[in-house]
């Protein structure tokens, strides 16, 4: 199935009948507050699993990045999937194991890092990943950023204009460039990495 950009395929709280596959495009995973404040929790792009440990309803709505393709497939259909495909069960346990290290490394971007620090994590996480190749440090890298700053802002847990005023920061300290809204070259990514490590 392919959605548009800024259509949502999975609702929260509506009943979790199926999962996804990211197989092109990005999409954004987000919750509301009670308040009607929204929180993104994270960015999906290909090979990504979107929905595989829902129970009876979905804990978080998705949202195509300007347009997604995918895979669903029904819950139901799980156990047939399974035994059709024996590599598939590895796969999602993979998965699942993969989930719980990023939302302990969530944790620990909200609750310990400066504003600082969280941008430089969250270049890092665009540019590496379990379906990438592993990146070179040694060379510039060059990262497309789709989500406008308020989703950045909103994953990060900062404000738009700390978010702004940031990714100025490290433009006039020469760590990234930036061509157009969306394309981002990491100047100096071993210094980046030392910043979202604490070490600078």
């Amino acid at each position: 199935m392919t959605v548009s950009g800024g259509r949502s395929f999975i609702d929260e709280g509506s009943p979790a009948h199926d999962f996804f596959v990211v197989t092109g495009g990005r999409a954004k995973l987000f919750t509301l507050l009670p308040d009607g404040r929204r929180q993104v929790t994270g960015f999906a792009e290909g090979g990504d699993f979107l929905g595989l440990a829902a129970s009876d309803s979905y804990a978080f709505s998705a949202e195509a990045l300007g347009g997604v393709s995918l895979c669903r497939f029904p819950h139901a259909s799980m156990q047939r999937l399974t035994a059709r495909f024996p590599n598939l069960e590895h796969r999602l346990r993979e998965e699942a194991s993969r989930e719980l290290a990023l939302m302990q490394a969530r944790m620990t971007l909200l609750g310990r890092k400066t504003a600082r620090e969280r941008l430089a994590t969250f270049l890092i996480e665009r540019c590496q990943g379990p379906h990438r190749a592993a990146p070179v440090l040694k060379q510039p890298i060059e990262i497309d950023l789709p989500m406008p700053r308020t989703d950045i802002a909103d994953y990060l847990g900062l404000t738009i204009e700390t978010v702004s005023r940031t990714f100025s920061l490290f433009r006039r300290e020469k760590l990234i460039s930036v061509r157009g809204i969306t394309h981002i070259t990491l100047l100096d990514p071993e210094r980046i990495f030392a910043i979202a490590d604490g070490m600078e």
